[in-house]
């Protein structure tokens, strides 16, 4: 059998790539840090995954499965060896590792001498994700072995836009390995970073220009939710579909796809069929009660999601623009600001410098825009309206 080697068995690794690869006829290895899903996936050589959704409810059984500790480099550097492809799915912090393991199996590729190109799919959220593992890569790779990396490695950027829930712990502690997740299952990827013959596997779309689908991803799907999640939270809700239920929060967040969703049009050349069908997937998706979602989860880390460029600060540069006024972003954007949980690092910080430092202080650092410039100004303007609980 064909054989993929799968860095992260998280809710990614688990709720999404196994499964694409499991149907596609692939034996998985999994590459992982946690010893209970590790221990777990090598007694069983297998785990339950529940599709959760309007359109299918469904448990598969996802086999032919097994587990190494990310510490286990001379095994690791084998299966690298012997695969015919590689995924990521760690977390942006934890590619420098992953890249010295790659960088050893690479190695080997090239010392035996195999002529056949193997591929890496980043599923990872962070800019310019093949340029940076590349460079990773080149810190940790012989010299002599860098020719063969160049011609015989692609980096192969994709959009991960499954949604896929925290498990609850006692449901953890049960099955370390039970995985939950909606039943969409496309993941875009770059055409141009293959090399050699590109595989055929279930779900997997290449594209020629997969930037567009990146920013559609992160200035819809991203954005919509961000924005349903702080709004969700200053109503008191605890999961996003009880949010996007709220027929105020559902008109907002509708809006802001909307403005978002022309300014993507005129850009990327989506067709408005095409970008009001996804928006309406998108809301579906998010009203889905079963997947249990939470606005904890969607919500947090507010920092990095206020930063420029981000899905809320980006979305609202982009729709200006193209000439649209982002009203309905703006709101997003100011209930972000407010989101004070206090189990979240990031959002004390926040606290902490919106009360002792100012609004002004929040825009200029963090969003890193003028405090009088257009946008920050109709931010304000909407932040009155919420703190008047007018949302």
């Amino acid at each position: 059998m064909k054989k993929v080697i799968l860095f992260g068995a998280g809710n990614i690794g688990r709720g999404f790539l196994g499964q694409l690869f499991n149907q596609s006829g692939y034996k998985i290895t999994f590459v992982e840090a946690r010893e209970d899903i590790i221990d777990a996936l090598n007694r069983y050589h297998s785990y339950r995954l529940k599709i959760v959704g309007p359109r299918l409810y469904k448990e598969f059984i996802i086999d032919k499965v097994k587990a190494l500790n990310s510490k286990e480099a001379l095994k690791i550097e084998k299966e690298i060896e012997e695969a015919n492809i590689m995924a990521t799915a760690v977390g942006a912090k934890n590619l420098p590792s992953v890249a010295s393991l790659v960088a050893r199996g690479i190695g080997q590729r090239a010392k035996k001498g195999i002529k056949e190109p193997i591929n890496l799919i980043i599923c990872e959220n962070l800019p310019e994700p093949a340029k940076t593992f590349k460079k990773y890569l080149n810190k940790e790779i012989e010299e002599n072995h860098k020719d063969y990396l160049d011609s015989h490695l692609g980096l192969v950027e994709a959009v991960v836009s499954r949604m896929v829930p925290i498990i609850p712990p006692d449901a953890q502690k049960k099955d370390p390995t039970f995985i939950m997740a909606e039943e969409y299952s496309e993941l875009p990827v770059d055409k141009k970073g293959f090399r050699g013959n590109i595989p055929k596997i279930k779900g997997i779309i290449p594209y020629e220009n997969l930037f567009a689908y990146e920013e559609r991803k992160l200035f819809t799907h991203n954005a919509g939710h961000a924005i349903c999640a702080y709004l969700g939270y200053l109503k008191g809700y605890k999961y996003i579909w009880e949010a996007i239920k709220d027929k105020k929060i559902y008109k907002i967040v509708r809006g802001a796809l909307k403005e978002t969703g022309e300014a993507l049009i005129k850009k990327h050349k989506f067709t408005k069929e095409e970008q009001e069908a996804h928006i309406k997937d998108l809301l579906q998706r998010f009203a889905n009660q079963d997947l249990a979602d939470t606005i904890e989860r969607v919500a947090r880390d507010p920092l990095r999601k206020l930063a420029p460029g981000e899905r809320l600060i980006g979305s609202a540069k982009l729709s200006y623009q193209y000439g649209i006024i982002p009203e309905n972003i703006s709101k997003g954007i100011a209930a972000a600001i407010f989101f004070d949980r206090e189990e979240d690092e990031e959002a004390k910080r926040l606290t902490r410098m919106r009360e002792e430092e100012g609004i002004d202080i929040v825009l200029q650092k963090i969003c890193q825009i003028n405090p009088q410039e257009k946008l920050a100004l109709l931010i304000k303007e909407k932040i009155s309206t919420i703190l008047q609980r007018r949302i």
